[in-house]
């Protein structure tokens, strides 16, 4: 089920409905190729993000309509992920959220594994080894700076590629599904993604987790979550 949007979608060099468009048939499968099947998601949604004309216009559009969800008008504490690469931009979003007086928190990689910092400020970004923006190494070890997943209230999500029902595939290295495996039950976790990113289903394994909602430019789903 998704929400009509206000405005057209964005030129994208596939349709933007997800059910009309990257026809990989994904219903039923086994578990035995659910893996090879995400790959090959994984490779069309690349392809079909790095076409995505106006990234940064289109991006200010569905961090826009994030902002303006019930979800987030009730949240105190929020996470927003940093855009890598092709993903949706959110840094020109965080000046604005941190100016509401919720908490913001942005993640950070370690050893594999997402941490959370709790970002009062711009100035506490750096540029990382890989030309994403993180959190300054010296703050990092200030206990208050620190939170857990379930101090969240909402959390902002990125990804490769979703379905309308939440499914969701990542790069395939799990940061996200282990953060969000702590966060509370009852915490909405909401995808950002551009439209040409929809596929008609995303093969799920029983670990994987559904999002409770996908935002696009021009549309937002509904999706299974958690519950």
């Amino acid at each position: 089920m998704s929400t009509p949007a206000d405005s057209d979608p964005a030129n994208c060099q596939t349709p933007a409905d997800p059910t009309a468009a990257n026809k990989i048939p994904v219903s039923e499968v086994p578990v035995s190729v659910v893996s090879e099947r995400k790959t090959e998601i994984r490779k069309q949604a690349h392809e079909n993000r790095k076409t995505q004309t106006d990234k940064d216009g289109v991006s200010v559009a569905i961090v826009d309509r994030f902002m303006k969800l019930p979800e987030y008008a009730a949240a105190h504490t929020v996470m927003f992920y940093v855009d890598v690469r092709d993903e949706v931009r959110t840094r020109h979003a965080l000046p604005e959220a941190l100016a509401t007086g919720k908490r913001i928190v942005v993640p950070y990689c370690v050893d594999g594994e997402l941490e959370l910092f709790w970002l009062e400020s711009m100035d506490e970004l750096e540029l990382g080894m890989y030309r994403i923006l993180e959190p300054k190494a010296d703050l990092r070890t200030v206990a208050s700076k620190k939170l857990q997943p379930e101090d969240l209230d909402l959390i902002m999500v990125p990804g490769v590629a979703f379905d309308a029902q939440g499914g969701r595939t990542g790069h395939g290295k799990g940061y996200y599904d282990k953060l969000l495996e702590h966060a509370k039950p009852q915490t909405p976790l909401v995808a950002l993604a551009f439209e040409c990113q929809m596929f008609p289903e995303i093969p799920m394994d029983s670990h994987d987790i559904f999002m409770d909602k996908v935002v696009t430019e021009s549309a937002v789903y509904n999706g299974r979550g958690r519950n």
